[in-house]
């Protein structure tokens, strides 16, 4: 389900709020005494459109000739970004930073350097208590400005103490720039690639991130340069299948806005996202207590009005709450129940179309994929795995291979033999083509060619040689991915017993709490 239109001017029309709309519409009218604007005229016709149609659109609008459509669109883009900038945001940080240094502006254009000065020093004040490094460095570039064009007189030893401010937030900004332009490359990789395939390539990762740390990165004390630092350690950890460490660093992002609670109004996003790897972390170490107490934490925070204010905050809850409660249906084993979501799940997926990044709807289809696999809906669980087949992306080889191996298993259950055989060469040659083979996935596809060709009476025997011969995986890192992708042995011990797959790993599920309580 990719976007359902690329023009930028209809999405942002479909992005707004009632409320939002009409202060458009008062803040256009305010500003001409053409009652008929065709400016309007166009915000109305592509309002009420559901898919951007621009032959639809002229005909809707024959005051509109096709020639001014391009730059009417154009001036439209601008005003509605105008009229939400003059929306009051008190919560927002950066707008409210970002008036007041308009403010400053104004009155150092009317000679007012000393009222100039003064509100920069209360805007210093807020990007100090945000840790606003950025515009920090702004603030002080104007105050030297204005101290080195004009005799203000407004302190003592003023140069030094600006040279000085100006030094210490320069580093801070270098630091924070590496450790952020760090995170960022590290999650790129996982993005394009998932996890690690080998052993070459979990100490690529490692090395890459000691060699771009900062120096004394243990040492650092502020909010930015710990967020990035934390987040760099979990990528690193999440690619190299060290979920342990991954849950350290996780727990310690979360932790950071528990010791530095006023940023959790400032980076709103970045507190969600560290909630959706801590989650990820416990559904990775089948920690299931932990999860359903993260999942409760981040529900209350999502009815909080911090999370509420825009469609962004809404839609990453939707997006990482949906993940978490999948994951702890496949950890119980209950994938029937799990299914009850998926009605749910799909409204929210075409509502929020315009704004949903390709990785998460791939992410979404081939977890609900598995949760019909699971309750033994193969057919279900085909169609979803073809939307992922199907749509031609460079993300995420590991999910494209997993669908694809998914896929054939699918097609066996339901004995699409003839099927099978060019299905085999075919997903065995593009996971060859993207180096993507790991030890369970040749043992699986041993079996599968072999499996065509042996007669009822021998399947079981073969199901019983592929479980001993899986089994030896287990304990290595890199095959990990393996198991948490697709539980091939709850798989093989489904068929070797005769039950249904979610019975067996809800039996086993009950075993563990057993052991625990």
């Amino acid at each position: 389900m990719p976007n359902r239109s690329t023009d930028t001017t209809f999405q942002l029309i479909k992005s707004l709020e009632k409320s939002e709309k009409r202060n458009f519409k008062l803040y256009v009218k305010r500003n001409s005494a053409d009652p008929n604007l065709k400016i309007i005229q166009l915000f109305d016709a592509m309002d009420k459109m559901d898919e951007y149609d621009e032959a639809n659109l002229l005909r809707k609008t024959p005051s509109i000739a096709k020639q001014q459509l391009s730059n009417l669109k154009a001036h439209l883009y601008k005003s509605i970004l105008s009229s939400l900038r003059l929306i009051k945001q008190e919560d927002n940080i950066t707008i409210q930073l970002n008036e007041q240094m308009d403010f400053a502006r104004i009155l150092y254009n009317k000679g007012l350097y000393l009222q100039s000065l003064k509100v920069l020093d209360k805007m210093k004040e807020l990007a100090r208590q945000y840790e606003q490094i950025t515009y920090l460095q702004q603030i002080l570039f104007f105050e030297k400005k204005i101290e080195a064009l004009y005799i203000t007189r407004s302190m003592q030893d003023r140069a030094d103490k600006l040279t000085k401010e100006s030094v210490a937030v320069e580093e801070q900004l270098t630091t924070v720039s590496q450790l952020s332009n760090l995170s960022l490359q590290l999650y790129s990789w996982y993005i394009k690639n998932g996890v690690a395939r080998n052993e070459k390539e979990g100490d690529d990762a490692k090395e890459y991130f000691e060699k771009h740390l900062p120096k004394h990165a243990d040492k650092l004390t502020g909010f930015y340069e710990q967020l990035y630092l934390f987040q760099s350690h979990c990528w690193v950890a999440f690619i190299r299948q060290d979920y342990l460490l991954y849950y350290r660093y996780t727990q310690k992002w979360v932790d950071l806005f528990e010791k530095y609670p006023a940023m959790i109004e400032a980076e709103t996003a970045h507190y969600i996202k560290g909630m959706h790897n801590l989650m990820s972390a416990h559904f990775d170490l089948s920690n299931e207590a932990k999860l359903n107490e993260t999942i409760e934490q981040l529900e209350k925070f999502a009815h909080r009005k911090v999370a509420q204010q825009n469609e962004n905050y809404r839609i990453l809850c939707f997006v990482y709450l949906s993940i978490a409660k999948i994951n702890k249906h496949f950890l119980e084993g209950t994938f029937t129940q799990g299914l009850r979501l998926v009605p749910g799940i799909e409204e929210k997926l075409d509502e929020y179309g315009l704004y949903l990044d390709r990785h998460r709807v791939l992410t979404f289809y081939y977890k609900i994929a598995c949760l019909y696999f699971g309750s033994g809906n193969n057919e279900k669980a085909i169609e979803y795995l073809n939307k992922i087949i199907n749509w031609k992306v460079d993300l995420r080889t590991d999910l494209q291979c997993y669908a694809r191996l998914l896929h054939l298993i699918a097609h066996f259950e339901l004995g699409n033999y003839d099927l099978l055989e060019y299905l085999i060469k075919s997903v065995y040659r593009f996971m060859g083509k993207m180096e993507n083979l790991s030890g369970v996935e040749e043992e699986m596809f041993r079996f599968l060619r072999d499996a065509l060709q042996l007669s009822p009476a021998k399947i079981k025997p073969a199901f019983i040689t592929l479980l001993d011969s899986i089994r030896q995986y287990e304990g290595n890192r890199f095959e990990t991915r393996a198991f948490v992708y697709l539980d091939v042995v709850s798989w093989l011990e489904s068929k070797i017993e005769n039950v249904p797959v979610q019975d067996i790993i809800h039996n086993k599920y009950k075993r563990q709490k057993k052991t625990i309580a």
